[in-house]
């Protein structure tokens, strides 16, 4: 039922939600809100260290590498709309670093060097060798990152039409997957590396609104800086309370959604 897609640099149509960016590019829920999620401690290889603000960076092989790794994010997928992007630092190299979602059975070790994501029918990926994975099938799909270089890729979620399309850079690579809503399980983020000592870092992180409410908060939160100043909104206590929820992590959030590809 679900399929790799046909592919090629085709950038989706403008849409309510998306931004062109300097270049044309449309930038995928530009006007929706910072979502909030991070790598899961508790639901990754033995080979992945967790560092940095929230645990948003992966560092993959600290040592050496004998193997794949990777790690699941915290932020279930399904019959929504998320796009978020992973800085992946200077080391690109190896057999496959790879960036997709999965259920909770794609595993996320294994001792030898493999394309874990897409490896089977409960993950897709796309790995830096420029293939894209699925039920143990590949294709071609951009060129080769670059080793050595630094580089920013978004990853794009539509729950909706059940697709899965990712950016490098900031430009869109085209529709990856298709068929993604019919899949019951919880889909996750995940990425893995099997190159020693490499790192991918979270990045800009966005959500459809859910509800006009859910919007109304978002425009509020970025006109407040601390709780204090809940106070003076004409507003039910009700209110003030579902507004204080989103207030802890907003402001962190912003700051460390900020990388080469501010919207």
């Amino acid at each position: 039922m679900n399929s790799i897609a046909s592919v090629g640099p085709v950038n989706p149509p403008v849409g309510p939600e998306d931004k062109p960016s300097e270049d044309g590019t449309q930038l995928p829920l530009a006007f929706a809100c910072v979502d909030h999620w991070s790598w899961n401690p508790s639901d990754k290889s033995r080979e992945v260290l967790l560092n940095g603000p929230k645990d948003r960076i992966a560092h993959f092989h600290p040592n050496w590498s004998n193997g794949t790794a990777g790690v699941r994010g915290t932020r279930v997928l399904n019959n929504a709309r998320y796009y978020w992007e992973i800085n992946v630092f200077q080391r690109i190299f190896g057999t496959s670093m790879m960036f997709g979602i999965g259920t909770k059975d794609a595993r996320l070790h294994v001792d030898a060097f493999v394309n874990m994501l897409g490896e089977d029918d409960q993950s897709w990926g796309l790995s830096h060798k420029g293939y894209i994975w699925h039920n143990g099938r590949y294709k071609y799909y951009t060129r080769p990152f670059r080793e050595n270089v630094s580089t920013t890729i978004g990853v794009f979620f539509d729950g909706i039409s059940g697709t899965l399309t990712y950016y490098k850079d900031g430009v869109s690579l085209g529709v990856a997957f298709t068929g993604l809503r019919d899949i019951k399980e919880p889909l996750f983020p995940i990425v893995c590396s099997t190159a020693a000592k490499t790192e991918m870092g979270l990045g800009m992180m966005k959500r459809d609104f859910i509800s006009l409410l859910d919007r109304c908060r978002s425009v509020i939160l970025q006109h407040l800086t601390k709780e204090e100043q809940l106070d003076e909104l004409c507003l039910p206590k009700c209110l003030k309370n579902y507004i204080s929820e989103g207030l802890e992590d907003f402001q962190a959030d912003v700051q460390l959604s900020q990388n080469n590809f501010t919207l």
